[in-house]
């Protein structure tokens, strides 16, 4: 049963290369919504802070699809993870060469108060024990007016079905725990989390696939190709994304 299962997120240290190549694999939805939210990151960066560059800690950052990306739009990133297989990746597809990749824990961040200007956490808040003290480190280590990324998903009847056993069904190579449907987080809980680390939410949008030929084509062979892609919505009901600010 769930309740006594344990999240694996050992998985993330195994795939090596397959980060960026596999297409039999749930990790290729993530370079999919990847190129759905990094342009929009980088916007809101840029609308808040004009064209200067930002300090960025992107935490639980993988192999790097969101730290590198910002770095190659000249900010000074550092990419925060737990697992030093899934950074030397990270570090082998910085094109930039400038990111500074950091193993550590997310539940007490080894950054100065104040040290950055906009801390991420993408698809990360749903594979920690304690999320409310990731945000919490996260708000501490923001500046006054910094901003705080977030992608995760809303726990209820239809995430399961879909984000958990959708995924299960339809892509080849998935894992069992990859995600637990008790660790997903409702948007109300991480504004309270949010809102008790001195950050307010700003902006929220529901984060879901396209549905059409990609999408089908996934469902009948088991791979997610290039085309795949995500979309933001109104609806929070399975993925949404955030951007809250320091207070």
């Amino acid at each position: 049963m769930e309740a006594t299962s344990t999240i694996n997120n050992a998985i993330y240290s195994e795939l090596g290369e397959r980060w960026y190549q596999a297409k039999d694999d749930p990790i290729a939805l993530l370079r999919a919504e990847s190129r759905c939210r990094n342009p929009w990151i980088a916007e809101q960066i840029v609308h808040a802070f004009g064209e200067r560059r930002c300090n960025i800690l992107d935490v639980g950052c993988g192999a790097g699809f969101l730290a590198n990306d910002l770095a190659q739009r000249d900010h000074q990133v550092v990419g925060f993870d737990a697992s030093e297989e899934s950074l030397a990746v990270a570090a082998r597809h910085d094109s930039t060469k400038s990111v500074r990749f950091q193993t550590g824990d997310a539940h007490q961040l080894p950054f100065s108060d104040g040290a950055f200007d906009v801390v991420c956490a993408m698809d990360f808040l749903e594979h920690v024990d304690d999320p409310a003290r990731v945000i919490a480190e996260a708000g501490r280590v923001l500046a006054v007016g910094g901003l705080f990324f977030f992608h995760t998903f809303n726990r209820n009847f239809l995430s399961w079905l879909v984000v958990i056993k959708g995924v299960e069904w339809f892509v080849k190579n998935t894992p069992r725990e990859m995600h637990l449907l008790r660790m997903f987080l409702k948007p109300k809980e991480v504004a309270r989390m949010c809102q008790d680390a001195g950050l307010r939410i700003e902006i929220l949008h529901g984060m879901a696939p396209k549905i059409g030929r990609a999408f089908f084509k996934m469902l009948a062979s088991g791979s997610v190709g290039d085309d795949f892609e995500f979309r933001f919505g109104t609806r929070t009901t399975t993925g949404y994304i955030g951007m809250a600010q320091k207070m």
